[in-house]
């Protein structure tokens, strides 16, 4: 019994290190950031509603709504950008430009894209830039993806609705901010988070067809949402092992039932050929 205890009290005592050194690791890591990148990053909201009203001026400066791209019954993928980004955001639009050029449905149609500036002091002829630079890109059509400028109040509703952490590096005249697009309901809510540069053809058709909430996408899409989750780990969807050895087993059991009765049907069939062909070689006396 003292053994026993003993042991136990050496495995609590070394759970409790190796917590603490887990502590303390990643403790280490948060302080070993470069002061850049601290309090930047993403605080998930999934399903939160969008600021639907905020008000922005569109690449040819005209003043719109953040809601005038929700009309149209189709899922959006919101980006927070800038024009005048040194690095992240070319990689970030780009990959997503070449992601989104590997899928059937073209922007303008199946979906929308809206970008919005979080540099508050981006003029609209920028943007214009931007967006006929990434149009060259794409190549698929020239409608369904703004680029969005607006005062600081608008922004920051934007970014504090998605949880998108970022700041202002005022030696570097720069922002520091994560790399995410967020594919938005037709209504506005928030549906996924999709992290990096690159964007597998995949993982944009799939969030599309989940952000449509059905409005978009085939049966076979519908099967494959139900048959794979998404994975924030990998930025990937990844198999349901459950339900596809489910959707499997109710396959099976449907192709045995419908093998039964057909050999039940071919049997009767088989019985009523043999009774009326006796009947024919051997008829009934009639009284």
């Amino acid at each position: 019994m003292r053994l026993w205890i003993g042991r136990t009290i050496a495995s609590v005592a070394a759970a409790l290190l190796l917590a603490s050194g887990s502590l303390r690791a990643e403790s280490a890591i948060l302080e070993a950031q470069p002061e850049e990148l601290k309090n930047v990053g993403v605080d998930e909201h999934l399903d939160a509603q969008l600021p639907l009203d905020a008000a922005f001026r569109n690449e040819d400066g005209q003043i719109v709504r953040l809601g005038d791209y929700f009309k149209r019954g189709t899922p959006v993928i919101l980006s927070l950008n800038y024009s005048n980004c040194p690095m992240l955001c070319n990689t970030q639009l780009t990959g997503l430009t070449e992601g989104l050029r590997e899928i059937e449905w073209v922007s303008g149609q199946e979906f929308q894209i809206v970008s919005v500036s979080i540099d508050p002091s981006e003029q609209p002829h920028r943007a214009l830039e931007t967006r006929q630079k990434y149009l060259r890109l794409y190549r698929r059509s020239r409608d369904g993806w703004n680029f969005l400028v607006g005062g600081r109040g608008s922004i920051e509703r934007v970014a504090e609705a998605v949880g998108f952490r970022y700041k202002y590096l005022p030696a570097k005249r720069e922002y520091s901010h994560p790399a995410v697009a967020v594919l938005c309901t037709p209504d506005g809510r928030i549906s996924r988070y999709l992290y990096g540069v690159r964007f597998p053809e995949q993982t944009l058709r799939l969030s599309l067809v989940e952000a449509s909430e059905g409005k978009i996408g085939t049966a076979g899409d519908q099967l494959l949402l139900y048959c794979f989750h998404y994975d924030p780990l990998t930025g990937t969807y990844a198999p349901r092992a459950a339900r596809i050895a489910m959707s499997v087993g109710c396959c099976l059991t449907v192709a045995l039932l419908a093998g039964g009765l057909a050999m039940l049907w071919s049997r009767d069939a088989s019985s009523l050929t043999i009774e009326a062909s006796t009947e024919l070689h051997h008829p009934t006396n009639a009284d």
